[in-house]
């Protein structure tokens, strides 16, 4: 099926403007609160909300795949650690990425409508194709996400437990890499994050409609639920696999503190070297991400998609 954008159905049709409603009384005004926020402004309130909701739902599954990346180990281990960690560690290090998510989803919807207005209005005259102004205004929403690394930083650190005595919540550890080692050392781990977001917000935004289009065609609310469920989740699971080795590499590099910034590359062979020059290895965990993806994904693309239409 040939198609020539790169929307989900949503931002391709009028959204209608009726207002929360509890019990037959509104709760917002119609139209009020979209007309506050602007016609790009909503996205990037739907954005931040609907990561908000994926991390409080998705974390505790995070931190297994984590100590997956971090330590090549079984998810049965993985466990365990958590276990031995005991319950009041489970949600520790959730603020970085409850921030970082919120803000990083808010950018890539936002930016992303934005770019793309600004590069139709400069470029779309001087025929230059659809697709490519979309690709382009994708990849520059990724890039522009990578400003926010040092959240991933923290949340690494705050996540692995060879760090627990050290540091003992965000803001102490903010503040330890800043004042003992400067704030080049919070953005450790930037290459293999830049070489993940641009290419994976492209597919993400120029696969989302096309495979929209292929499910079963929505007759209702819930209906246009599901399918927003299952399209942003097959893609987000599907990303997850192909750029998993760049999670593994921004893992290693992260957990490191002081010494020298190794180049991406050498991290990869040291990984790979050390669990046995295995494929099977190196994606240790892939599964629990693919699974976690699966939800995370088709959460916040649902959620988005849903808050679309409620503002």
């Amino acid at each position: 099926m040939a198609v020539s954008t790169m929307d989900s159905e949503s931002t391709r049709t009028p959204q209608p403007r009726a207002g929360l409603t509890k019990g037959g009384s509104s709760l917002l005004p119609a139209g009020v609160l979209s007309a506050k926020l602007g016609p790009q402004g909503k996205h990037y309130v739907c954005g931040s909300m609907a990561a908000f909701t994926n991390i409080l739902v998705t974390f505790p599954i995070q931190k297994v795949l984590f100590r997956q990346q971090l330590h090549g180990v079984l998810v049965t281990e993985a466990v365990q650690q958590l276990q031995r960690d005991g319950l009041r560690n489970l949600y520790r290090g959730l603020l970085p990425p409850l921030l970082q998510k919120s803000t990083t989803v808010a950018i890539m919807f936002g930016l992303y409508e934005d770019f793309s207005r600004v590069l139709h209005n400069h470029v779309g005259g001087c025929g230059a194709p659809e697709l490519v102004t979309r690709s382009f205004a994708a990849a520059l929403a990724g890039t522009a996400e990578a400003v926010l690394t040092p959240f991933e930083r923290v949340q690494t650190l705050l996540q692995d437990h060879r760090h627990h005595g050290r540091f003992n919540n965000t803001a102490h550890t903010f503040r330890t890499l800043v004042t003992e080692y400067g704030v080049r050392e919070c953005y450790r781990g930037l290459v293999p994050i830049l070489l993940r977001n641009g290419p994976s917000n492209v597919l993400f935004f120029g696969l989302r409609g096309p495979i929209k289009e292929l499910l079963p065609e929505a007759t209702n609310k819930a209906g246009h639920l599901v399918n927003d469920f299952v399209c942003g989740g097959v893609l987000g699971a599907a990303l997850g696999i192909l750029f998993y080795p760049l999670n593994v590499v921004k893992s290693r590099a992260q957990s490191q503190v002081g010494g020298a910034f190794q180049p991406c590359r050498k991290v990869l062979l040291t990984v790979w070297t050390e669990r046995g020059s295995s494929v099977a290895m190196l994606f240790r965990g892939a599964h629990l991400n693919y699974h976690r993806s699966l939800i995370s994904w088709g959460i916040i693309n649902a959620t988005y998609e849903l808050l679309l239409k409620l503002l």
